[in-house]
């Protein structure tokens, strides 16, 4: 850190810890209620469960922890400073001990590693979130041995860079993926457990990290509604995914540039509809009659009962991708790439839901979009395809890890 940089951030710490003591906003570190099992979380942010895929797979297995007696605390790696968040307060009503800037016992001011050095004594088990997070925290952990440091890897960051990389070639993206490599390899050295989200990137990291005895899958959790409205009540397209994470970004300009054009040529009062998080400049340029670009919305489910077919062209990526298993949580059947089709068996309807071509991609959506019986039959597979991702699955696993 420069010395400026150094400098801001005292000098707005001290701003904020002398507004804290005016609000005697006060954590007494004595009065915790820690239980038999305690579990810190730290992720990069504190989970936006209904923004994105990888905060709502910590949200389910956070209440799965906390339906199972165990305390959870949680920390998010954000500057003091820029911790106002409506999500703290949610996580505190689930009964979760949430982490945020206040002032100690004594009148000292409680960043978020002091936080985290104070509950370490009572922890049994870290889980640290995300490649950075566990590279960041696991020395500050380790420090205390009876803690289980857990390394949940999201995703393969470098299986997705690396995807990345073989599409568009930009040699940042190779140095990127290299970064991560490097990081995710002496990750799992470090940690006493290694969640992948899938089998396909647990048989990927093998290459690279060859003792697969520490490596457990843990995947998203999904649970089949069955709500599916009619064939005849449903119109449209639908695509959903935050758009902070760049191959969801790069699937709706290829959707755009490459899919929908010819959909069009056959089916030109088709209507696309565009869900998701942060919208780039680029994906808010493309909002037009047809391809509606929305945005945030703050509840999606009338958008999975409506639609006729989601689409999910995504070039890269790795691990599981959730807006592939939320949609057939609704019983909504799905076009998609392999690549977003991995860590899911389509069995029979592989042949219906799944392409790597524009032409491909844009026949199977068209097929689905008309004819009913094909429709009703892929969305009726959806519940056996949902059944690895289950929360009693998801939950068995879970507590295999925590033991």
């Amino acid at each position: 850190m420069s010395l400026y940089k150094d400098f801001r951030l005292n000098y707005k710490n001290k701003q904020l810890k002398n507004k804290l003591m005016k609000e005697g906003k006060i954590l007494d570190f004595n009065t915790i209620d820690f239980s038999k099992k305690n579990v810190l979380v730290v992720d990069s942010i504190i989970p936006e469960y209904d923004r994105d895929s990888g905060s709502r797979r910590l949200h389910e297995l956070i209440k799965l922890m906390l339906k199972n007696g165990f305390r959870v605390f949680l920390v998010a790696d954000k500057k003091e400073y820029k911790y106002k968040t409506d999500y703290v307060s949610y996580y505190n009503e689930m009964g979760v001990v949430t982490y945020e800037p206040c002032i100690d016992e004594d009148g000292n001011f409680v960043t978020r590693d002091v936080f985290i050095e104070r509950i370490l004594q009572n922890i049994q088990f870290a889980w640290l979130h995300r490649a950075d997070m566990f590279y960041k925290y696991h020395d500050q952990v380790s420090k205390h041995r009876h803690i289980k440091l857990i390394y949940d890897m999201v995703d393969f960051h470098y299986l997705r860079l690396d995807r990345e990389w073989q599409l568009n070639k930009n040699p940042k993206v190779k140095k990127e993926a290299d970064k991560y490599l490097n990081i995710e390899t002496e990750n799992c050295k470090n940690a006493d457990a290694i969640i992948a989200i899938s089998d396909a990137d647990k048989q990927a990291l093998k290459t690279f990290y060859s003792d697969d005895r520490k490596v457990i899958t843990i995947s998203n959790v999904h649970q089949y509604r069955g709500e599916a409205a009619s064939f005849y009540n449903r119109e449209g397209l639908l695509f959903v995914g935050g758009f902070s994470h760049t191959p969801n970004q790069d699937a709706v300009l290829f959707l755009h540039e490459h899919i929908v054009p010819l959909l069009w040529e056959r089916q030109p009062d088709l209507v696309v509809n565009i869900i998701g998080s942060y919208p780039t400049k680029e994906v808010l340029a493309l909002n037009a009659k047809r391809f509606k670009v929305h945005g945030f919305v703050d509840d999606i489910s009338g958008y999975f009962r409506t639609s006729k077919v989601f689409v999910a062209p995504l070039r890269y990526g790795a691990g599981v991708k959730g807006k592939i298993g939320q949609s057939l949580e609704f019983g909504l059947p799905v076009v998609t790439t392999f690549i977003g089709a991995e860590g899911f068996d389509f069995g029979d309807n592989e042949n219906h839901c799944v392409d790597n071509t524009p032409q491909g991609m844009a026949d199977k959506i068209l097929k689905l979009y008309n004819e009913d019986s094909l429709w009703q039959r892929v969305s009726d597979a959806s519940e056996d395809i949902l059944e690895p991702f289950s929360l009693k699955e998801i939950e068995s696993r879970v507590l295999k890890l925590l033991s």
